[in-house]
């Protein structure tokens, strides 16, 4: 399924009070994922379920950090996705904005913030995944005494940028019953699926610390989180430089 983009629109702000301090370095970018891998998927798309059974398959990986974003344009179809969001739709569509090619569908898997392919086409998905380098920047997640800390260490790749970091606040695997619309009578399992993405602060280099209350995760309704480090294009979404999840 497919619709022409609109009008871009940032869907991305700080939220969140944080601490940055100088670290040593954290464990080299070798040993870290290779790849982010962000599904745009939806529960009145009868295309979709191939790609979220992909996506489920593919997070038991350690090289890659997969996250599903339901998208709420398709609502009208005759089902409202019990798990999308507006957010969702307009990272999508800011992606596309980017990207200058319009394209906005379902199901649709975004590599590393850059390339795009459909969602549940198995063979484009790994032939992009083993022509992408690792992510050159370290990402590390802790969680000790009621605080969650991110860490994030390397040299910046593009001279003179800055990147954004964005805390996923993220569900463990759901399973849906479609009563209606193109899905109705089936049992979808979603897998990683992002309740809430915030920006809690700016890098450029070198290491720094974020800290934030974990009772934030219990808020968000998510079990897990994830970070990604990236960089902006035109203050829409654009390389990933960094990412983990846990």
């Amino acid at each position: 399924m497919s619709m022409s983009f609109v009008s871009p629109r940032r869907s991305l702000r700080a939220m969140f009070a944080v601490l940055f301090l100088a670290l040593p370095p954290v464990a080299g970018a070798a040993d870290g994922p290779r790849a982010v891998v962000e599904l745009f998927t939806s529960q009145g798309c009868s295309s979709c379920p191939p790609a979220d059974r992909l996506i489920t398959e593919i997070s038991a990986r350690d090289d890659l950090v997969t996250l599903s974003y339901p998208v709420d344009y398709w609502d009208y179809l005759g089902w409202q996705d019990t798990l999308a969001s507006p957010a969702n739709s307009a990272r999508q569509r800011d992606y596309a904005a980017a990207r200058g090619d319009r394209d906005v569908y379902t199901p649709q898997v975004v590599v590393n913030g850059q390339r795009h392919m459909v969602g549940s086409d198995r063979q484009a998905l790994e032939a992009a995944l083993a022509s992408v380098p690792p992510l050159p920047v370290d990402v590390a997640i802790l969680s000790e005494k009621g605080v969650l800390t991110i860490r994030v260490s390397g040299d910046m790749p593009v001279a003179g940028g800055m990147a954004t970091v964005l805390l996923a606040f993220v569900a463990a695997p759901v399973a849906v019953d479609i009563g209606r619309g193109e899905n109705r009578g089936s049992e979808i399992v979603y897998t990683n699926v992002v309740r809430s993405l915030r920006a809690v602060g700016m890098w450029d280099g070198g290491a720094l610390e974020f800290r934030l209350p974990m009772s934030d995760l219990k808020k968000m309704q998510a079990e897990r989180c994830a970070v990604l480090v990236q960089m902006e294009d035109g203050g829409r979404p654009g390389r990933i430089l960094g990412a983990a999840i846990r």
